[in-house]
C-alpha cells in the first residue's frame, strides 16, 4: 500500500509535522522525520545509529537543511521549527507531494524546479542512504546545497557545545558522465551522473567518541563548525519534555545543474567503513518488504501493511547473540510483558517461526524462580523481573507456537521452564507472587506495581492493582490447561494441571459482578475491584474458557458499551470519577492518566479476538470484525505512517499518543487478522 500526501495535508507547518514516518535497520537504528521533513521531536533523525544492539543508541544526522539557488535567489526546501518563529524553515510552502510505500520520498517544486528526495534505510546496518532528483526546468542554472544536521550525542541528550568535530577526506575522483544534457554540449572529461558536474568523494566524520563515514558524488564542502540554536519540538512540548535542541554544521553537498538539466545528488552515511550504494539500499529494502509480504500470505491490503510494520520492532540483541522485540518507537526497549504479547501477532501470525523460536529461548536462558525479565540487562546490569504476566504469556506463546508449527522439539526445550513457573507461582515467589488457598494468584506487593498497569509516581500507585488481577487469573488458567496438554511430552509429570485448572475455574466465580454484568478488575478489597475496566476482556479471548458462554457474551458487551472505540479500548468507564479524558502535558500529568481512561491500541486485539469466540466464529461474526478493521486505515495514515501508536485520549480518541509506533498494537491486530483468514 502506498501511501500518498498532498498540500492540503499540510495546510500550516503545525500540520504538516502531524505525521511521520519509521524506518528501521533490525539493529535498534532508525530513520523518522515529519511529512515535511523536519523533527518534531528531538527523538526525530535522518540517522539515529545504533552502536550496540538494541538500545544504544546515537543521534548521529539528525535533520537536513536544503537551499535551492535559481539564480541569485535562495529557497528552503526544507522545514523546521525554532523557537523564535522567525527562524522558522518553511519549505513546505513548495512541497507538493510526500509517499511512503517502502520508503519516504518528498516531492517539491519552486518556479520551474522540480527536486525529489528519497531516503532509505540499509537493513543489518547502520547506514543511511540519501538521494536528489533534480529537474530544472527554470531557464536558469540551479544549484542544490545540502547542510546535514549532526548531533553526535547518546539518543534523548543534548548537544554540548564544547563537542568538537573532525572531518577528514579519503578520496575525491572524477566520475564518468552519463545521462542527458537538453540544449548543450557534454564535455566528457567533467560532466557526472546525468549530465551533472560530479565527483565521488568519501570521508569521515569523528565526534564523541563516534564515526561518521560518507559519500556521495556531490561536491563535498568543508565549513567551519557552526551550531544551530532552539530546534524547536512540538511533540515533545506537549508532553512537557525537553522542547529546544541544538545541531552543528561542518559541511555540505552541492550540485550544480544546467537549464533543462536533470541532475541527481547522492549521499551516503553510515558507522560502518565498507558503505552500501543508494541503489542497492534502495533494492533491498524493495525487496526485503516484499519478502515479508510473501511469506505472512495475507491477502488482506491492511494486514499486508501490519506485516511490514511487525518486522520493525524485531531487533538483534548483542547480549544474547538473538531476536528480540523492541517495545515501540521512539521511546521503548525491549520489555519482556511487551514481548510476549507482541510476538503472537509480530511473529506468529506473519510466519516468522524461527524468529519466534529465537525469542522463545532467550526468554528460557532468563527465566529466574519463575519470573521472566521485563527488562533485559545492559553490559553488566542483571535484568529486571518485576512483572507477573510475563512468565504466564510465555507459556501462552509457547502454546501459540506449537499449535501452528507442531514443533514438539521447543515445547520438549521448553517444558522444564514452564513446569518451573508453575511451581514458583504456585508456591510464592517474589513481588508477592503467589497462589492463594483457593488456587487464584495474587500479586504485587508495596509499591511494586507489576501487571502492565504498572504506573508509579513516587509514592502514588494511580492504579493499585495488589491483589488478583483479574487478567492474570484468566493466564494462570490458560498456562494450567496448556500444561495439562503438554504433559503427553512428559508423562513422567505428576503434576495434576487439570485439577489445578479445575479449581482456579471454580474459584474464578469471585471476579463476577452480577450488578454491573461484567468482570471485576481485581480482588482486593478495595473500590478498584468495581472499577469497569479492559482487563477483563483477556478472560474471553484466550483459547481456553473460564467463563460460562452467557458470562462470556455479557463481557464483551460490557466492554463494548462502556469501553470500546473504533482505535483501542478505554482504560476506564468514562462513568468513573477517576476517568481522565485527557493525555498530554508533564508526566506527573501524563502518568495519572495513563491507565485511567486514557484508549489503548492492544487490548482491542483481545477484544475483537472474544467477539469472534463467543459468535463461534461465524462468517457473519467474521464480516462484522473486518467491517470494524477498516477504521484502522484511518489510523495507519496519521501519526506514523503505516503503523499503529500506543495510546489515544480516553474522550476523544482523534491524534496518536505516547509512542507513535507500538509492537503489541501492531501485534494483536495482526492476530485478528490472522484469525479472519482461518
Amino acid at each position: 500500500m502506498k501511501f500518498i500526501y498532498g498540500k492540503q495535508d499540510w495546510k500550516s507547518f503545525e500540520r504538516g509535522e502531524e505525521n511521520c514516518y519509521l524506518m528501521t535497520n533490525g539493529l535498534g537504528g532508525f530513520s523518522s522525520l515529519t511529512m515535511i521533513g523536519s523533527c518534531g521531536r528531538n527523538d526525530h533523525a535522518v540517522l539515529m545509529a545504533c552502536v550496540h544492539s538494541p538500545n544504544h543508541r546515537y543521534n548521529m544526522i539528525h535533520r537536513l537543511e536544503e537551499i535551492l539557488c535559481i539564480g541569485a535567489e535562495r529557497i528552503h526546501i526544507s522545514s523546521q521549527a525554532y523557537e523564535k518563529p522567525a527562524d522558522r524553515e518553511e519549505g513546505y510552502l513548495w512541497q507538493t507531494e510526500f509517499s511512503y510505500e517502502d520508503y519516504p520520498q518528498w516531492t517539491y517544486l519552486a518556479k520551474g524546479v522540480e527536486v525529489v528526495r528519497t531516503i532509505v534505510l540499509m537493513q543489518g546496518e547502520n547506514s543511511v542512504g540519501i538521494s536528489y532528483e533534480i529537474r530544472n526546468s527554470s531557464g536558469e542554472e540551479v544549484s542544490l546545497e545540502v547542510y546535514p544536521h549532526l548531533q553526535f550525542v547518546p539518543k534523548g541528550n543534548l548537544l554540548s557545545k564544547e563537542q568538537k568535530f573532525t572531518v577528514e577526506l579519503l578520496c575525491a575522483k572524477p566520475v564518468k558522465a552519463q545521462g542527458d544534457i537538453a540544449d548543450g554540449e557534454r564535455d566528457e572529461s567533467t560532466v557526472g551522473e546525468h549530465g551533472v558536474k560530479a565527483a565521488e568523494v568519501k570521508g569521515r566524520i569523528a565526534a564523541n567518541g563516534q564515526t561518521l563515514h560518507f559519500q556521495t558524488n556531490g561536491e563535498f564542502e568543508e565549513l567551519p563548525l557552526n551550531f544551530s540554536e532552539n530546534l524547536y519540538y512540538a511533540y515533545d512540548a506537549c508532553d512537557g519534555r525537553r522542547e529546544t535542541g541544538r545541531t552543528a554544521v561542518n559541511h555540505c553537498m552541492k550540485i550544480a545543474v544546467p537549464s533543462g538539466a536533470i541532475g541527481r545528488l547522492w549521499m551516503v552515511y553510515g558507522i560502518s567503513t565498507n558503505l552500501p550504494g543508494v541503489e542497492e539500499m534502495t533494492e533491498n529494502m524493495r525487496e526485503h518488504r516484499k519478502e515479508l509480504r510473501e511469506q505472512a500470505d495475507f491477502r488482506n491490503e491492511t494486514a499486508q501493511v501490519l506485516v511490514q510494520s511487525a518486522h520493525q520492532f524485531i531487533s538483534y540483541r548483542s547480549s544474547t547473540a538473538k531476536q528480540t522485540i523492541l517495545a515501540g518507537f521512539p521511546f521503548f526497549e525491549d520489555w519482556g510483558r511487551d514481548t510476549m504479547i507482541a510476538m503472537v501477532g509480530c511473529c506468529l501470525a506473519t510466519r516468522r517461526y524461527e524468529t519466534a523460536e529465537s525469542i522463545l529461548q532467550t526468554f528460557m536462558t532468563y527465566c529466574r524462580k519463575g519470573l521472566m525479565p521485563n527488562l533485559f540487562p545492559e553490559g553488566k546490569e542483571s535484568p529486571g523481573y518485576n512483572t507477573v504476566d510475563a512468565s504466564l504469556l510465555f507459556i501462552l506463546a509457547v502454546y501459540e507456537y506449537y499449535r501452528r508449527t507442531q514443533d514438539s522439539i521447543l515445547v520438549k526445550s521448553a517444558y522444564q521452564t514452564m513446569k518451573e513457573i508453575i511451581s514458583w507461582y504456585e508456591k510464592g515467589t517474589e513481588y508477592g507472587i503467589k497462589m492463594d488457598e483457593d488456587g487464584l494468584i495474587m500479586a504485587g506487593q508495596d509499591y511494586d506495581q507489576v501487571t502492565w498497569m504498572d504506573v508509579r509516581v513516587g509514592e502514588i500507585l494511580p492504579t493499585p492493582r495488589h491483589g488478583k488481577p483479574v487478567e492474570i487469573n484468566a493466564y494462570w488458567y490458560n498456562a494450567l490447561c496448556i500444561m495439562n496438554e503438554f504433559r503427553k511430552f512428559y508423562p513422567e509429570d505428576e503434576k495434576d494441571y487439570a485439577r489445578m485448572a479445575g479449581k482456579v475455574k471454580e474459584s474464578f466465580g469471585q471476579f463476577w459482578n452480577e450488578e454491573a454484568g461484567c468482570l471485576k478488575d481485581v480482588i482486593s478489597g478495595t473500590k478498584a475491584d468495581n472499577q469497569i475496566r479492559c482487563n477483563q476482556i483477556w478472560a474471553v479471548s484466550l483459547p481456553f474458557s473460564v467463563l460460562p458462554q452467557q458470562r462470556e457474551k455479557q463481557v464483551v458487551e460490557m466492554v463494548f458499551r462502556k469501553l470500546y472505540t473504533p482505535y483501542g479500548l478505554r482504560t476506564l468507564d468514562p462513568a468513573d470519577e477517576e476517568f481522565h479524558a485527557f493525555y498530554g502535558g508533564p508526566q506527573l500529568e501524563r502518568d495519572l492518566a495513563y491507565h485511567q481512561g486514557t484508549v489503548w491500541v492492544f487490548p482491542l486485539g483481545g477484544y475483537y479476538l472474544a467477539y469472534l469466540k463467543v459468535h463461534g466464529y461465524s462468517e457473519e461474526a467474521k464480516q462484522y470484525v473486518d467491517r470494524q478493521l477498516e477504521s484502522i486505515n484511518a489510523a495507519l495514515r496519521e501519526g506514523c505512517i503505516g503503523q499503529l501508536p500506543e495510546i489515544y485520549d480516553g474522550g476523544s480518541p482523534v491524534s496518536s499518543k505516547g509512542c507513535f509506533a507500538q509492537a503489541w498494537s501492531v501485534g494483536e491486530i495482526l492476530r485478528v487478522y490472522d484469525a479472519l483468514r482461518s
